[in-house]
C-alpha cells in the first residue's frame, strides 16, 4: 500500500519521530513523510510511533491508498525531497 503519514508531536519528541518515519518511508517535507508500506510494517511504524507520543497532545495522520499511481501530486515551490534523484 502506498500512504502519506503527517505528524505533529511535541518539540522534545520531534527528533525521535523523525528517525523512525526514515526507517520506513521517504521524508518529502518537514513532519511529511511517504512511501510504499506493507501492512505488517505499518502496524509496527504506528507501533513505534505510539511509544514515542504524548497521547494526549500529538497526532500523527495516515493517508492511505493501494497504490502511488491512484494519487495526483501537484508540487507548488521547491520540492524537498525529489524520489527521483538515485545516486
Amino acid at each position: 500500500m502506498y500512504i502519506i503519514l503527517v505528524y505533529d508531536v511535541g518539540e522534545k519528541r520531534v527528533a525521535k519521530m523523525l528517525r523512525l518515519c526514515r526507517r520506513y518511508l521517504h521524508w518529502i517535507q518537514n513532519s511529511v513523510f511517504e512511501g510504499e508500506i506493507t501492512e505488517l510494517k505499518l502496524r509496527e511504524l504506528k507501533q513505534n510511533a505510539r511509544k514515542i507520543m504524548a497521547m494526549g497532545e500529538d497526532s500523527l495522520i495516515i493517508f492511505s491508498s493501494r497504490e502511488a499511481r491512484w494519487l495526483e501530486k501537484d508540487i507548488v515551490g521547491r520540492e524537498k525531497n525529489n524520489l527521483d534523484t538515485f545516486l
